[in-house]
């Protein structure tokens, strides 16, 4: 098994059992101590887990986006690249805070005919720069400032998403698996993707093969309401993937 592959699996026990020991991770995975320790230490190093005496256990809450948007930065270009692709413009866009989709900002400044509707300060800071096409128009939703998540959050939020319609909802979850669809760990982070979920005519999750067939806290769109799931070629042939096929409407591979 490829240490993703085995990352991947340890992040879905831990969202299971909170608590993981080490010897039960050995039988699970088919490895041997040491690569279990290994595997332990990267993702600790990553601020996915807390190594505890005998084993590992869940974080009480998600990395930092500035720690987030070190992790799989590779594949989060990958799938931005696409996803810019493949928009048609003129359109009316929904975008919600992260990592991934900060990334994807950055290649929509360069279209043109754009009218992005966001949380995200990181988002919207992207069309500031000189390359961005001046006709796209960009509107910040007001909120409480989430210092940590450079984005707004809150009723006034809430709120301000019913204004508008959107062509295409763009959202990156923290887990997205077929039987919960695409979750967040923060309930202020689940509500506002839920609510530009609802007012897009589509919804496009951009989701990393890390956080394929895994499970958070709260869902925010069900695998059966998603009409395309974005990932990178490392998700290929796993079992959350293939369950997600059966479940949303398009799976396409960066």
């Amino acid at each position: 098994m490829w240490a993703e592959a085995r990352h991947q699996k340890i992040r879905s026990l831990l969202q299971r059992h909170e608590h993981i020991s080490t010897e039960d991770t050995m039988h699970e995975l088919g490895v041997s101590r040491e690569t279990v320790r290994r595997d332990f230490l990267e993702l600790e190093a990553l601020g996915l887990l807390q190594r505890v005496h005998g084993g590992a256990r869940h974080l009480s809450d998600e990395p930092p986006l500035d720690k987030r948007n070190t992790i799989h930065v590779a594949a989060k270009k990958t799938i931005a690249r696409v996803v810019a692709q493949q928009l048609r413009t003129p359109l009316t866009l929904f975008m919600d805070a992260g990592s991934t989709t900060t990334i994807l900002a950055r290649e929509l400044a360069q279209l043109s005919g754009l009218t992005l509707i966001t949380n995200s300060l990181s988002a919207a800071a992207c069309f500031t720069e000189a390359r961005s096409v001046p006709d796209n128009q960009v509107f910040i939703l007001p909120g409480t400032l989430n210092a940590e998540l450079f984005s707004t959050s809150g009723s006034s939020t809430i709120l301000k998403i019913q204004d508008f319609h959107a062509d295409i909802a763009l959202l990156s979850p923290v887990a997205v698996n077929a039987q919960q669809g695409a979750a967040s760990f923060l309930h202020d982070e689940a509500i506002i993707a839920r609510a530009m979920s609802a007012k897009a005519n589509e919804t496009w999750i951009l989701a990393d093969h890390s956080k394929i067939g895994t499970a958070s806290r709260e869902t925010y769109c069900p695998a059966k309401h998603i009409h395309r799931l974005y990932t990178n070629q490392a998700a290929q042939g796993t079992d959350g993937l293939e369950a997600l096929r059966r479940q949303v409407g398009q799976v396409i591979l960066a």
